[in-house]
């Protein structure tokens, strides 16, 4: 299977990692009578790619680049023997410190993630796709994920499963500024009852902002995990906050 298609089945709504279940904070800002309608939804995309989506596909790329052990790696510092990286489909033959390295991005991204209810829905998702990834990519070691009750972030997450699948960074950075559209896309066909051709049409409008995005967060991931990006979005935070407490609601998040 090629790489292509490894691609577009991670970016895949189907992908059986839960990700139908989420509208990436559009419930509450169309509660909030801030998403209105197909004008304003473009609108919220956008600044979820500049903010989110950079910040999520820039962890993702940088977590893929380490586990398929790219020499000079900031995050491990590593190099394979004879200077020549594995193969990406390889990524159990990566640098010494994976595990510490995984700690270390996982940190750096919680610390990016200023709402709790966001933080704890990040780490929800982690745990949907690495159950994905255990199953379908069984000879692939997932055992160096940060462990606790909580689980490990998404991006981290898709950046191992990426690996897995034979994606490079860019690849992964694209997978997830993808998914930061997409969910929202979908869920504000249900929410705000609008044409989802419409809503299509607005995505391809979107691409090369997508595009666009995954190649800057591929750039960055070459950094130190200290110096990702940290695009933040506090009024995104502060409706997460509200959410989480309503009794009855379409979406987890």
């Amino acid at each position: 299977m090629t790489a292509t298609t490894m691609l577009l089945l991670l970016a895949d709504g189907r992908f059986p990692a839960g990700a139908h279940a989420h509208s990436a904070g559009l419930e509450a800002a169309v509660a909030a009578g801030r998403v209105t309608d197909l004008d304003t939804l473009g609108e919220y995309l956008r600044g979820r790619l500049a903010t989110a989506g950079l910040v999520a596909a820039a962890f993702a790329a940088a977590t893929c680049r380490m586990a398929s052990g790219s020499p000079g790696c900031p995050v491990t510092g590593g190099r394979p023997a004879g200077g020549r990286p594995p193969r990406p489909s390889a990524p159990e033959r990566v640098a010494p410190g994976r595990r510490a390295a995984l700690v270390r991005l996982d940190a750096e991204l919680d610390a990016r993630t200023a709402s709790p209810a966001q933080r704890s829905v990040s780490r929800r998702q982690g745990r949907a796709l690495l159950r994905a990834g255990r199953r379908i990519w069984p000879a692939t070691t997932f055992d160096d994920l940060p462990a606790g009750p909580d689980g490990p972030h998404q991006p981290l997450v898709l950046g191992l499963v990426g690996a897995a699948a034979g994606l490079n960074p860019g690849q992964v950075a694209t997978v997830a500024a993808h998914a930061t559209v997409t969910g929202s896309a979908s869920a504000a066909v249900r929410l705000l009852g609008l044409d989802p051709y419409q809503v299509q049409a607005l995505l391809v409008r979107l691409a090369g902002a997508c595009d666009a995005t995954a190649a800057r967060a591929a750039r960055a991931a070459e950094e130190p995990p200290e110096r990702l990006p940290a695009a933040a979005a506090p009024l995104a935070d502060i409706h997460a906050e509200a959410h989480v407490t309503w009794e009855v609601r379409l979406f987890a998040s």
